[in-house]
């Protein structure tokens, strides 16, 4: 996921996604657990996308705080 369509999304949207995205991140290391996992590399870009839109939202609240 881009950073462009992380800013276009709005504040629910986010979080629904970062949930969705730690929901799918514990399944896939449960897997990885188990031997089961088929691509190792997604952890890895599901670890960047959930900081990528906490890093959003964190900066969203901020400009709130400071209006």
């Amino acid at each position: 996921m881009k950073m462009k369509e992380i800013t276009e999304l709005s504040t629910d949207e986010l979080l629904t996604k970062r949930r969705d995205l730690r929901q799918e991140r514990l399944h896939l290391r449960l897997q990885q657990q188990s031997g089961q996992l088929e691509q190792p590399s997604r952890l890895r870009l599901l670890r960047r996308d959930i900081g990528r839109i906490e890093t959003e939202l964190s900066q969203r609240e901020k400009q709130t705080e400071a209006k």
